[in-house]
């Protein structure tokens, strides 16, 4: 089975090259899914959800899309908290779909809120709602079925406590542990990983995928190739660069998970990512 799992396309600072290549992948490889993992736009502009619901519109295959922090109005506070998700209207059917596949389930988990008990609501935040909500799900699914989590946040919590990346991540990840998911794919950091995240109930394998537009950390735009055959699951990071998949992936995911606002400004420094030469074409 073959799924594609891109994230934080950012339409209005996209890259132009990556998406037509990835369109064009999917149109040759045919992947039975594909999940996007949240920040469609950048700042959630009428013009930014157009472009991307006409890309997403236009890919033929089974698709799932989550909502991430850029997704949510900048400009308008009164359809922030009364109607976050009425500029989704052209892909609504899409907007966190569960996806029932051969033995395989899609089974989305929201991150992003429309507000917090904090000052920065670009991080995530799993309400009870959402956590009962996915959870219920996973356990509707028939018996044997292995399930893909999809959220826009990474779960885990990094750095200082009182700092957390993702408000309950902690506990979403025991609860997910306790359901055995195969992994948690999400996006938000702008590269790409694939780790393991232990929890009281047992380890919870955690997938990110890096961006596709031009607001780069420290890897090139890329996008998650995953292949599950016979119970296991295997990732390519793909990429215009064709660097391999190890130099593509971070190995932990960082408490400042901002890429830089705008692509003039330095790109940080790799975070743990090997320094590589420079492919050879």
């Amino acid at each position: 089975m073959l799924l594609f799992h891109l994230s934080d396309i950012h339409f209005g600072l996209e890259d132009v090259a990556a998406l037509r290549w990835v369109a064009d992948e999917i149109e040759s490889q045919r992947p039975d899914a594909v999940a996007i993992t949240g920040d469609l736009t950048m700042r959630a502009r009428h013009r930014e959800f157009d472009a991307a619901c006409k890309w997403i519109s236009a890919l033929d295959v089974p698709v799932t899309v989550e909502v991430g922090n850029h997704d949510m109005p900048y400009f308008n506070p009164i359809e922030r908290f009364f109607s976050p998700y009425k500029r989704f209207r052209a892909i609504e059917s899409l907007l966190e779909k569960e996806l029932d596949l051969a033995g395989l389930a899609i089974v989305p988990l929201k991150t992003a809120a429309r507000a917090q008990w904090r000052l920065n609501w670009s991080k995530g935040w799993v309400t009870d709602a959402a956590l009962t909500h996915t959870l219920d799900a996973l356990d509707r699914l028939p018996p044997g079925t292995r399930a893909l989590v999809t959220c826009h946040h990474p779960l885990v919590e990094v750095g200082t406590r009182g700092t957390a990346l993702t408000h309950g991540g902690d506990n979403a990840l025991r609860e997910l542990a306790k359901r055995g998911v195969l992994a948690v794919l999400s996006g938000h950091v702008h590269d790409a990983f694939d780790l393991v995240q232990d929890t009281d109930a047992g380890p919870v394998r955690m997938i990110g995928a890096g961006t596709l537009s031009q607001r780069l950390r420290s890897t090139p735009p890329s996008f998650n190739e995953l292949r599950y055959n016979g119970g296991e699951l295997t990732v390519n990071v793909r990429n215009l660069e064709r660097f391999a998949t190890p130099d593509m992936q971070i190995r932990d995911v960082p408490e400042n998970a901002k890429p830089p606002r705008d692509p003039d400004e330095p790109v940080a420094p790799a975070n743990a990512v090997p320094k590589v030469d420079p492919p050879v074409h």
